[in-house]
């Protein structure tokens, strides 16, 4: 039996060719522009297996304020450059209505979608829309896909939050060549939960962001250090901890190491294209070094010494105890060396360093888009 097959549906005006600002119609070949990377992009794109459906609402098409003759000629152009670059669409789905008809074929409204619909020969979890608007990202969530918007990130995730959609979009950019990256590679998202007797832990990482993120450990300093991985890192990062505190420290700090660490492995998936090391850096006057391999071997080494017993509500002994239980849930190398006078320093530095060693060695080259070994395999 064959296997269900993947969709691509697409957006046009915003996404493939830029939407002109003052009537929303291109509606000559003078305002046919493609939006920038989306050619060479969707090239690549179009080697990965999906089918290519282009949806588009067109208001008023056909009708006295956008003629049939005045559209045809630039979109025909388009489609011809495209098919130029080897782009072809299975399927164009455009609906013609105005947006206060309220048409079922309206998108984000899944009415020109029926043959797609509860089909078997096709899988609508795996599938994906790509638009510029909220409300393809909308459709993505009726469809029952996922979506990917096609625009700055912090507006974006604004715009998501706003409409409640943020669960549904697997990526936010305004860079065709990160959507070709995600399409080729999956998304790189791990969601971990660990319950015993001791803590309840519930861990949701992104590599690539694009989402809000939230850390509750019930250890405010702790928290604090774990953000450094949401801003120096890049990463979406969400970290529910409820943990025997009345006891000590130790369980919560340890077994969210041992969290993040799997959630981390997971997210990683294939390695495929990752850079693999990673990072040092100055805080004020602490130095702080952190060398970081993802080649699946576990070593860990810490030369740091602390002069306090206590850093906030956090025992500074508990953080070389983080990071070696991180390194074995992460089956990674890391090497952690840090000098200075201010402790607070000396680990907030060593957090920063450790983040944007996460940040230079999960992140992908789409030209190089191999495995980063001599062996072939990590």
């Amino acid at each position: 039996m064959p296997q269900p097959k993947k969709i691509l549906f697409i957006d046009r005006d915003g996404t493939l060719i830029v939407e002109p600002p003052v009537d929303y119609q291109v509606d000559s070949l003078e305002k046919l522009r493609f939006v920038p990377g989306a050619i060479t992009a969707m090239s690549r794109i179009a080697t990965l297996g999906y089918e290519l459906v282009m949806a588009t609402n067109q208001d008023g098409l056909g009708t006295a304020s956008f003629p049939e003759e005045t559209f045809h000629p630039a979109h025909n152009l388009m489609l011809a450059t495209l098919a130029g670059e080897g782009i072809r669409f299975d399927e164009q789905l455009i609906d013609r209505s105005m947006p206060a008809d309220n048409a079922p074929t309206r998108k984000p409204r899944t009415g020109m979608f029926g043959q797609y619909l509860d089909n078997p020969q096709y899988d609508l979890k795996a599938s994906y829309v790509i638009g510029d608007r909220v409300t393809d990202i909308e459709l993505a969530k009726n469809l029952g896909a996922r979506g990917i918007l096609l625009r700055p990130a912090e507006e974006g995730r604004r715009m998501l939050a706003e409409a409640g959609l943020t669960d549904y979009c697997a990526l936010i950019t305004d860079d065709w060549n990160k959507i070709w990256q995600l399409l080729r590679a999956g998304e790189r998202t791990a969601a971990i939960s660990r319950k015993t007797r001791e803590t309840d832990i519930s861990v949701r990482l992104d590599l690539d962001g694009g989402g809000p993120s939230h850390i509750d450990t019930g250890l405010k300093f702790f928290d604090h250090m774990l953000d450094q991985i949401v801003h120096h890192a890049g990463f979406t990062l969400e970290v529910t901890v409820r943990g025997d505190l009345e006891v000590d420290e130790h369980h919560t700090i340890e077994d969210t190491a041992i969290v993040l660490g799997e959630a981390m492995y997971a997210a990683l998936g294939s390695k495929l294209g990752i850079e693999r090391y990673g990072y040092c850096l100055p805080m004020d006057e602490c130095d702080a070094t952190v060398l970081i391999d993802f080649g699946g071997r576990i070593d860990f080494a810490w030369n740091v010494v602390f002069r306090r017993e206590r850093v906030g509500d956090v025992p500074t002994e508990m953080f070389r105890h983080f990071f070696k239980s991180f390194a074995d849930a992460a089956r990674c190398n890391l090497h952690i060396t840090a000098e200075g006078e201010n402790e607070h320093h000396k680990i907030e530095g060593i957090f920063k360093a450790f983040s944007r060693a996460l940040r230079m060695a999960a992140s992908r080259n789409s030209f190089k888009f191999e495995l980063p070994s001599s062996k072939g395999v990590l």
